[in-house]
């Protein structure tokens, strides 16, 4: 039986995203609070949080863009460049480490606010959309409330113009700064294992 990284990443996160909704202290102690991580050494909230979600929409919607996107880049990208196994354990590195780097801006923004939360995939998530994107930049993106495919390297810079916007204006109650940070790392996780992908796009474009 072949193991596949993205279903079992889906699997991981719904089940403990779930079981959280049930259990308030659960999602209190894996909650990412950049306070608690500096005051208290209280370095797993780094990780954990990646794991919960705020509520089934959260969840759905992180899951639904994970699979989609997720599953072009693994098994029409990686996998067929690097194999199965390293393919597989390039999507694994690409989303756990996208996942901890997009906690890098608000930890600086928010390390002294003991009122800052934040929960959910969205970063690591925002690092595999952005590395499929480079992965595959005439692949076209459809999104639910935008009927219209777009060519994904128009989407892309449009995306981060928005969340560039939203960051700044403040008030959604949405960690902008860490899907910024999410896809910032997957534009380098690619460059870093194929440097190609990024001649490729501009070749693309121009």
């Amino acid at each position: 039986m072949n193991i596949d990284i993205l279903l079992i990443i889906i699997a991981i996160t719904v089940v403990v995203s779930m079981m959280a909704f049930n259990n308030r202290e659960m999602l209190n102690k894996m909650m990412y609070i950049p306070y608690d991580v500096k005051e208290n050494s209280n370095y797993s909230r780094i990780f954990s949080h990646i794991l919960i979600h705020g509520d089934t929409a959260h969840l759905f919607f992180n899951m639904f863009s994970l699979y989609f996107l997720g599953d072009a880049l693994l098994h029409y990208g990686l996998m067929q460049e690097y194999g199965a196994m390293m393919g597989q354990l390039h999507f694994g590195a690409l989303y756990i480490l996208g996942g901890l780097f997009a906690t890098v801006i608000p930890y600086f923004r928010n390390q002294d606010n003991p009122n800052y939360r934040s929960l959910g995939a969205s970063g690591a998530v925002s690092a595999v959309i952005f590395a499929a994107i480079l992965w595959n930049p005439g692949m076209e993106l459809q999104l639910m409330f935008i009927p219209i495919p777009i060519p994904a390297y128009i989407f892309g810079p449009l995306y981060l113009l928005y969340e560039f916007y939203a960051a700044k204006k403040g008030g959604t109650g949405i960690a902008h700064d860490a899907h910024i940070g999410g896809a910032i790392f997957g534009i380098v996780y690619v460059l870093i294992i194929n440097l190609d992908k990024g001649k490729e796009l501009i070749s693309y474009i121009f």
